[in-house]
């Protein structure tokens, strides 16, 4: 059983919706259980109440909340990405109807924040030649979505 477990909490009824967007956009991941209100509530006897799903190997659980419900760009889920091709796919899918921001992050449409990196980034920008890291954080900063090749461009002077 993992010991921490990440609960978001979305706006109405939108948590098996979100849960269903979410497995269907990222690979291996899978919805492992849902439940349903029962007599004593909250809301309709039998709608869903949390749904719990599965993404690399990490537990989320997704819960029907209030309207008042809102996610911040204070938390965010990142992605790792090893090629070019990954990070424009789950770009793409994941900002579909939500924003894009700038350094590899997005809102989605129901409001969750998701940074869509490559670990060469963090590669790059640890580097231990600060001019190179410098050029890389000066090329990621100009980017909405990581781009690899111009990051090496930069690394590499």
């Amino acid at each position: 059983m993992q010991k921490v477990i990440t609960f978001l909490w979305f706006k109405d009824t939108l948590a098996e919706e979100a849960a269903n967007f979410y497995v269907s956009v990222i690979k291996g991941a899978r919805i492992t259980k849902l439940m349903r209100v029962g007599k004593a509530g909250p809301g309709p006897e039998g709608s869903v109440l949390t749904v719990e799903f599965e993404i690399g190997g990490q537990t989320f659980v997704a819960l029907n909340g209030n309207p008042e419900s809102n996610f911040t760009e204070a938390m965010s889920l990142m992605i790792n990405c090893d090629t070019q091709e990954e990070i424009d796919t789950y770009w793409e899918k994941l900002s579909a109807g939500g924003k894009k921001v700038q350094c590899g992050w997005l809102v989605d449409k129901y409001g969750v924040s998701w940074q869509i990196v490559t670990p060469l980034l963090l590669e790059m920008l640890n580097d231990k030649d600060a001019a190179k890291s410098e050029r890389v954080m000066r090329a990621m900063m100009q980017m909405t979505k990581i781009e690899i090749a111009p990051l090496k461009k930069a690394y590499d002077g």
